[in-house]
């Protein structure tokens, strides 16, 4: 068996930049107690998940969030998911997730590829694209465990990048994800286990905890789904670690019952990543 222990923060952070590190660094440490081999973090930490606002609370990449999370990584010697933070290169600003390993070293990076601009009648309006510059890679990266693909949030509405993540031997995929109270309700759950059963991979959701005092109030129920599509476990909203233990066999066994990824019709129709 190959199995990887995985702890899930769902943190409920406020403040300043420096009480928001102070506060990662507390759970992470609460986290690595619970003998996680790997440690996620949700989407956008690093200061509000405010639109008009990326700009001022984003960093240059090694600034100093992304030396927090190296250090605690090699701290615990824990593999670490830092969630994603406000990143700012060249003039433009980023939503963009890092991974580091065991010893601190930054073995991924991956900017949102897909913006979150929705307008729904009665529901959310957000427009990330007023301040936020979109990714253009896939992200798939080795682990000691197996291949693992990153995304974040908007990411997984796209079958088509968790099947290239895939293609690249992905069996388990990482999403740091903030949903909201229109969307997450509708489709969070739903979304998860699909990506999951189409492509015969774990799928692990981690979001923010709901903050009513915040402009921006996040769904939660942060999820992990197997490859079947089955719930392993999912949170309600409120800040909360969750610790669970997956046999990464499983992705295997259920690929050769159920072999639909060899079943493609190549002959017929082809998915290719252009960049």
């Amino acid at each position: 068996m190959n199995k990887i222990r995985i702890t899930m923060i769902q943190a409920l952070l406020r403040g300043s930049a420096e009480e928001r590190g102070a506060r990662v660094r507390e759970l992470v440490g609460q986290a690595a107690a619970q003998r996680a081999d790997l440690v996620t973090l949700p989407e956008i930490w690093n200061g509000p998940y405010q639109q008009d606002l990326f700009p001022d609370f984003a960093e240059p990449r090694f600034g100093s969030s992304w030396q927090l999370l190296s250090h605690l990584a090699a701290q615990y010697g824990i593999w670490l998911s830092g969630g994603s933070i406000a990143e700012r290169e060249d003039g433009k600003v980023y939503n963009t997730a890092y991974v580091f390993d065991r010893s601190g070293n930054e073995v991924a990076r991956h900017r949102k590829m897909h913006l979150f601009d929705i307008n729904v009648t009665g529901g959310q309006h957000f427009m990330e694209s007023q301040t936020l510059s979109a990714g253009s890679q896939v992200t798939v990266f080795d682990t000691e465990f197996c291949k693992m693909g990153l995304c974040i949030c908007y990411d997984a509405r796209f079958p088509e990048l968790f099947r290239l993540m895939v293609d690249g031997g992905a069996k388990l995929i990482l999403v740091p994800a903030a949903f909201n109270m229109t969307t997450g309700p509708a489709h969070w759950e739903l979304l998860f286990r699909q990506r999951a059963v189409d492509n015969q991979v774990f799928c692990v959701g981690t979001s923010p905890a709901r903050d009513e005092a915040a402009s921006y109030h996040a769904w939660g129920h942060s999820i992990v789904t197997d490859p079947w599509g089955r719930i392993v476990t999912q949170m309600e909203e409120g800040e909360e670690l969750r610790t669970v233990e997956l046999d990464l066999e499983l992705a295997d066994q259920i690929r050769a019952q159920l072999p639909l990824l060899s079943h493609r019709r190549k002959d017929v129709y082809r998915l290719e990543q252009t960049v």
